[in-house]
């Protein structure tokens, strides 16, 4: 049976991030994906020119339209843009109960963007991470969180922990590859570290919004977190591989590198 994911988070109209980025990625892995607009954004590769925010009626309507007709396996939820909006999130999970949510607190875009008011990160953390399975903030979102800074593993791993103190889920730190030029390390408040290589690309718009995505999507499916990170960080490996020029600025990775890939075999 085929396994429905649902994405609450921003529309980008450069279809690399947001929205669009989840539900290429929900396909990607074979399962359906469902949305819940939280926000439209006017951007493309060079960056985000205008954002505007979703009543939260409307939020809240979609996501009793989705819920009360179809099986919901898994959530993810990435830009909320204000305290209104997470608030009425919260108050539908709660109504709805879905068994795996995935967070991404989406705070700052690629091309630095700040994407949150300062006002919500609080009810974020109140309202949102005592939902969630995982939340999967970067580094950065994890140092305006925390009000701190993370640039050793050590610190990777204390910051995780700390995080984790605002969910009965677990906290996964990305973008740790600067730690080590080599390396794309991330960090699991378990005290898991997972590794792959770093990609020299400018191409790598959409890689938080993909990961967290393809995390959602495999423990749907029902893989175990460990096991779906690790999937999930080496299909955004593959896809930052495979990534080609759109725009003149940073360009998505390549969410169907595989099927792709397989028709240029055949």
């Amino acid at each position: 049976m085929i396994k429905h994911v649902l994405t609450i988070a921003g529309s980008d109209s450069g279809g690399g991030a947001g929205i669009q980025a989840d539900l290429k990625t929900f396909a990607a892995f074979g399962t359906y994906g469902l949305s819940v607009i939280t926000a439209v954004t006017a951007q493309n590769t060079t960056g985000v020119i205008g954002v505007e925010v979703l009543p939260p009626s409307m939020i809240e309507k979609q996501l009793d339209a989705v819920f009360e007709d179809i099986r919901i396996d898994a959530v993810k939820i990435g830009m909320v843009a204000n305290q209104e909006s997470i608030h009425v999130i919260a108050n539908k999970l709660r109504q709805y109960q879905p068994k795996i949510v995935i967070l991404d607190p989406v705070m700052v875009s690629t091309t630095g963007s700040r994407l949150l008011e300062q006002s919500a990160v609080e009810a974020l953390k109140d309202e949102l991470f005592p939902l969630a399975t995982l939340i999967t903030p970067n580094r950065f979102e994890a140092q305006i969180l925390l009000n701190t800074q993370c640039n050793s593993l050590d610190e990777y791993i204390q910051a995780a922990k700390k995080l984790k103190g605002f969910t009965a889920g677990e906290v996964l730190i990305k973008g740790g590859h600067a730690m080590q030029e080599e390396k794309a390390i991330d960090v699991l408040s378990t005290g898991d570290v997972f590794e792959t290589e770093r990609v020299q690309t400018k191409h790598d718009h959409g890689t938080g919004c993909s990961l967290s995505s393809a995390i959602a999507a495999l423990m749907a499916k029902g893989w175990s977190l460990v096991k779906a990170i690790q999937e999930a960080k080496e299909f955004v490996t593959e896809g930052l591989k495979h990534a080609y020029p759109i725009g003149a600025g940073a360009s998505p990775i390549h969410h169907f590198y595989r099927l792709w890939q397989q028709e240029e075999d055949s």
